[in-house]
């Protein structure tokens, strides 16, 4: 990279951490810095939920999966299409009526009035720290990007990855600390617009004109994709190259957290009403699939071309740094920079609002100013975003520790939201045992890395076991009510 690619890049840090600053000062109270007032656009607010749900980490995943398989690797993202679509029609009606009634400001609030302060606590402890490894990932994803591009020659001798996590660590803890989640949900929007920008308008041209040989022209372009196509395996152009146990996988794993995201429910707190929030969660679906999906898994596709001996997460980085010209090269880091930020801050904020709305119960404190509860939240959210920059230390690959983080929080939650959402009388104390169960199930066999039969994941088996815990604690429950009445 040259000189403007990294004017470029400091230039576009500025701004973001400008927004920051400026919503620091808009900020009055708790409800402006988790739930942004509850006033937020669908459009914003759907470009947010996508930028989150994609972002740095699937962006880097992605272009892994293109590199390691090709155009299935897409059917990653069709999950969260159908996540999204699945939330509208169901969930969101649901919830908006409730948030109207009690002004709720996290995810653990819904289910403090479905079941009760202890079945919210718990929820709370698996999703804080749930989110915690996610913002770690997010850390580990900008490291990765940062290394092969920005910081090939660091100082103190020190190794780039691990000066890389520092320096997009706090710059990405910097602006969400200052400025909560309108910070967060306006430069996401920012940073989705610079990312399809940057590998829409930029990476994909650009590379097809690396890889054909000459100018832009028709020509060059037919060329490119030739030698994409005499390069790779044939599997690599097949969207049913995959095994039905990893479709399965991702499935179990992704499509639930639709249901559980404390960034997505902080996000349905944020729109007006009922319709707008739809608006937001089917914006946010069409974007995921196809036009993420496919942008990501093809770059991954180039770069396996351009450098086969690469690592798989690591092609994409070198695809930017080699292949795309001076200033066109920092356009396009800053792109993948704003997708990793994007998912950072709204995993550090929805970390900090359930340490802090739900396990400090800071806000219910009366005596505790609006100025010093907000001094807290962002201590609480500096904290957090420390401790993740710690975790990233502890992954090789981004999509691993994605993964991880939404397994241990699907299986433990899921089937008590559901519950919630759709039994008219829920036990907590059947929810509390089914958290407990699906949740360390899954969270031992990860952390153990126990083989699972017939190729499924852990969590498969967790949500398995958190919904048979479940039932038996709702039907043991119905009896004894049955015989005190």
């Amino acid at each position: 990279m040259e000189f403007i690619d990294y004017a470029l890049f400091t230039l576009y840090m500025v701004v973001i951490l400008g927004v920051g600053y400026y919503f620091f000062r808009q900020n009055k109270n708790l409800e402006d810095y988790y739930v942004g007032g509850r006033s937020i656009s669908p459009v914003h607010v759907g470009i947010s939920i996508v930028a989150t749900d994609v972002g740095g980490g699937f962006s880097i995943g992605l272009g892994g999966l293109g590199f390691a398989m090709g155009l299935s690797g897409s059917w990653l993202l069709f999950t969260g299409l159908i996540g999204a679509w699945l939330s509208a029609v169901f969930i969101i009606p649901i919830i908006k009526k409730v948030d109207r009634k009690h002004s709720m400001l996290t995810y653990p609030d819904f289910l403090t009035w479905k079941y009760d302060r202890r079945v919210a606590y718990i929820a709370a402890l698996i999703s804080g720290i749930g989110y915690l490894g996610f913002t770690g990932a997010q850390v580990l994803a900008g490291a990765k990007l940062a290394a092969a591009t920005l910081f090939q020659t660091v100082p103190f001798g020190m190794d780039p990855l691990n000066f890389a996590m520092i320096a997009i660590g706090v710059v990405i803890i910097f602006y969400t600390v200052l400025g909560g989640l309108k910070a967060v949900i306006f430069t996401d929007s920012i940073q989705w617009v610079v990312l399809l920008i940057g590998l829409i308008g930029f990476a994909i041209p650009f590379t097809l004109v690396r890889m054909g040989g000459g100018g832009f022209s028709l020509s060059t372009f037919q060329n490119g994709f030739s030698f994409l196509k005499e390069t790779l395996p044939a599997s690599y152009f097949s969207l049913t190259a995959i095994k039905p146990t990893t479709f399965i996988n991702w499935m179990v794993t992704i499509i639930p957290i639709w249901l559980v995201g404390m960034t997505l429910y902080q996000r349905m707190y944020a729109c007006r009403d009922e319709k707008d929030a739809k608006k937001a969660w089917l914006i946010a679906g069409v974007f995921e699939y196809p036009i993420m999906a496919f942008a990501g898994v093809f770059l991954g596709m180039c770069a396996r071309a351009l450098f086969p001996e690469a690592e798989a997460e690591q092609g994409l980085p070198l695809l930017i740094a080699q292949v795309l010209p001076a200033g066109i090269a920092g356009i396009v880091v800053a792109a993948y920079f704003s997708a990793i930020m994007s998912t950072a801050d709204s995993c550090l904020m929805a970390a900090s609002g359930n340490f802090l709305n739900d396990i400090f119960k800071i806000h219910s404190r009366e005596k505790l100013s609006r100025k010093k509860q907000m001094a807290i939240s962002q201590v609480v959210t500096l904290a957090i975003g420390v401790s993740a920059m710690l975790i990233a230390a502890l992954f090789q690959t981004v999509l691993d520790a994605i993964l991880y983080a939404y397994a241990f929080m699907v299986s433990g939650l899921f089937v008590p939201t559901l519950g919630a959402y759709f039994l008219k009388k829920p036990n907590s104390n059947a929810a509390l045992a089914s958290m407990l169960t699906g949740g360390s199930f899954t969270l031992i066999a990860l952390l153990l890395n126990i083989s699972m039969p017939f190729g499924l994941k852990p969590a498969f088996y967790g949500i398995l076991f958190s919904a048979i815990v479940y039932v038996i604690g709702t039907i043991i429950s119905g009896k004894q009510d049955a015989t005190e009445a």
